[in-house]
């Protein structure tokens, strides 16, 4: 673990930050890593990015959660094509960040995240059967491909497109696997998301109540695509407050927070 920085919030709430490298094979994933400054055995949280990598928004999730009482830890799932790439949300930057999102894989994606649950695993202050996820736009899609891995105990899913019809790779559409999900997850869309139709929601809605998964899908009215994220000009501050609160309760429920 390198870079250590201690961060405080307005609530005294201290944290620890780090960039660290999570091993899977023969690479070496770059990962923003967040964890409550005290002792004690924690939950733990792997926040998936956007198209536009472990930027300051993924990261500020991160220090979110570690706030919270959770080992938090971003992994940068573009490192086999684009090491150490972030970006904000110009229109430049989003046709560079689809790209790179265009060359991952579905296979490689879970394999990442499989070794991101065994860094955790690995740490003395982690509860190893208490991991969840969370993900927004492109990790959104990815962290309802997750769900399917037996270790993940909670999932909150921002803004996922193409689940009903695309899996990164190609292949098989990731809503076909909605059988193998392993434990609850929540779906959060913008009615007003001019990227994911509608239909495409009920389409997901209705795929998670026919697995029988145990699941929440919120529309909000307001909302477009990328409104939890205060970087963006599609923030919705109350449509944002109300995710979050589902977010946390979320996780106290299913991840036996200490």
């Amino acid at each position: 673990m390198t870079c250590i920085t201690l961060d405080q919030n307005q609530t005294n709430s201290t944290i620890r930050t780090a960039w660290v490298k999570v091993p899977n094979g023969d690479l070496q994933i770059d990962a923003y890593f967040a964890e409550p400054d005290r002792t004690g055995i924690f939950s733990a949280v792997i926040v998936v990015q956007e198209i536009f990598g472990v930027n300051i928004h993924i990261r500020e999730v991160t220090e979110r959660l570690a706030r919270e009482g959770y080992v938090a830890i971003a992994p940068a799932l573009f490192q086999r094509t684009a090491p150490n790439f972030e970006s904000l949300y110009a229109p430049e930057d989003i046709q560079v960040g689809r790209g790179h999102k265009d060359k991952t894989k579905a296979d490689e994606i879970l394999s990442d995240i499989q070794a991101t649950i065994a860094y955790l695993k690995a740490l003395s202050n982690v509860k190893g059967d208490a991991i969840g996820s969370i993900g927004f736009c492109f990790g959104g899609h990815v962290v309802y491909l997750t769900a399917t891995l037996p270790e993940i105990k909670a999932t909150a899913s921002f803004y996922g497109g193409g689940i009903p019809n695309s899996t990164p790779g190609g292949g098989e559409p990731t809503i076909t696997r909605t059988a193998d999900i392993k434990a609850p997850i929540y779906a959060f869309f913008g009615e007003e998301d001019a990227g994911i139709p509608l239909t495409d929601v009920t389409k997901v809605e209705a795929a998670l109540q026919e697995a029988n998964i145990p699941h929440k899908v919120f529309r909000y009215p307001k909302a477009g695509h990328g409104f939890f994220c205060d970087k963006r000009g599609s923030y919705h501050p109350e449509s944002a407050a109300d995710a979050w609160t589902h977010v946390l309760e979320l996780f106290e429920e299913n991840l036996h927070k200490e």
